[in-house]
């Protein structure tokens, strides 16, 4: 796969470039924002490494650029370990964030997550394929795509394997905890956050009224369902 770090610290991405390149990986380089657009631009990029503080464009607004045309996993690095800050890393586009000082190891396991969910594009989730409706809203398991009332929904590959979760068991109530770990197919810690932006992100892409949801639906108290319509 072919793998784009970008971080200012040079020292951090070589490391990281050694150990992914040791994993079978094509790596690329990028120092800031800009650049890492333009390695996505002229390469095909299948998972990108960003930090957040960067000189020139920082990470969150490079995130925000990416998500405009490409729905490549993204994993946030960040000095910054606080939960609102997590939030607004997640809310830029990205699917996983690390925090800094982080163990090689750990860093590793989350692009082996990210790269599965995006090369099955549903994760432990999907059994079979087919193509889960509620209503208007479709998800088609052999083609990975989500479609509302016919037209082509843009989803991440983490947006893809919660509506795949949810829409085909529709009507049922699953907790963060069963979401976070079907779909990120690792044990779930502290998924609130994690959870509930990914959501979010999904409400403003598949609701009319983000506020009053008409297929995606919390459960207060226990988790969410896709509505079934």
């Amino acid at each position: 796969m072919n793998i784009l770090v970008c971080d200012d610290d040079k020292e951090i991405a070589g490391a990281i470039e050694i150990y992914l390149k040791n994993e079978g990986h094509a790596i690329f380089l990028a120092f800031d924002g800009i650049e890492a657009l333009d390695v996505v631009a002229r390469e095909e990029i299948h998972l990108v490494i960003m930090d957040v503080m960067m000189p020139r464009m920082d990470g969150m607004r490079a995130t925000l650029k990416l998500r405009e045309e490409r729905n490549i996993p993204i994993i946030m690095l960040s000095a910054k370990s606080e939960d609102c800050d997590k939030i607004v890393g997640l809310g830029a586009g990205a699917d996983d964030y690390v925090t800094k000082p982080f163990n090689p190891l750990e860093l590793m396991a989350r692009v082996k997550s990210q790269l599965r969910r995006y090369t099955e594009l549903g994760g432990a989730a999907a059994k079979k394929a087919g193509v889960f409706r509620s209503g208007g809203l479709a998800v088609y398991d052999e083609s990975k795509s989500v479609t509302l009332d016919g037209e082509p929904v843009a989803v991440t590959p983490t947006e893809y394997g919660i509506l795949r979760l949810l829409t085909e068991n529709a009507g049922r109530v699953f907790s963060l905890e069963q979401i976070y770990e079907a779909v990120w197919n690792e044990p779930a810690y502290s998924p609130e956050n994690t959870v509930a932006v990914h959501v979010r992100r999904i409400r403003e892409k598949i609701e009319f009224d983000p506020k009053n949801p008409k297929y995606l639906k919390v459960v207060w108290g226990i988790g969410y369902k896709i509505e079934k319509l």
